[in-house]
């Protein structure tokens, strides 16, 4: 039980998905301006993330292992992210309109989000079990919504700050990501197991 803990706390503030691994900073970058839509970005991807990866273990390890089919992984991976992408966009559109239109575009844009890929990718080339791949993808997934949040409240507090001319935009935005960047790394040697 330790070690499924310790290993949930690794990827959520150690192996951060946006921060230490550099994946998923377009949605980052993207859709961190508001509170809002970085939550609703966020559960949006956890949700794909968490239903593609147990659908891509057991494809993977059902279908294309026996079949002999490795060769068409990314090829089926893609598939069943763009399903689970059209299926919450489905279900968004129904039951939470205000949310649909909150994220507008960057709903059909999960589906490119290289985080959505890699963590299913990085769980299957790990030999994680069905379980270690739900908590990876949970505990990934929660370092992403972490992070996103983070960044959109400090970048709130941004847009009132009385910055220099020449660090308003793009600079003081990428200067914020690396000096969260780097208090991230801080936690570097925390956990081992």
């Amino acid at each position: 039980m330790k070690h499924y803990f310790l290993f949930f706390i690794s990827n959520i503030l150690i192996e951060n998905f946006i921060l230490v691994k550099f994946l998923g900073l377009c949605p980052f970058l993207g859709a961190s301006s508001k509170i809002e839509t970085a939550i609703g970005i966020s559960f949006s991807t956890t949700f794909v993330v968490v239903v593609s990866s147990v659908l891509l273990w057991f494809v993977n390890f059902f279908i294309l292992l026996p079949l002999n089919l490795v060769y068409l992984r990314i090829i089926a991976y893609m598939l069943i992210i763009s399903v689970s992408v059209q299926f919450l966009e489905i279900i968004l559109r129904s039951t939470s309109p205000i949310l649909y239109r909150l994220l507008g575009i960057f709903l059909p844009l999960i589906t490119t989000n290289c985080t959505v890929l890699a963590i299913p990718l990085f769980s299957l080339y790990l030999n994680y079990t069905l379980i270690e791949s739900i908590l990876y993808s949970i505990s990934a997934s929660c370092g992403f919504t972490l992070v996103m949040i983070i960044f959109s409240c400090i970048r709130e507090r941004v847009v009132l700050s009385d910055i220099p001319r020449s660090f308003q935009g793009a600079p003081i935005i990428l200067i914020t990501v690396s000096l969260i960047s780097v208090g991230f790394m801080g936690f570097k040697g925390l956990v081992r197991f």
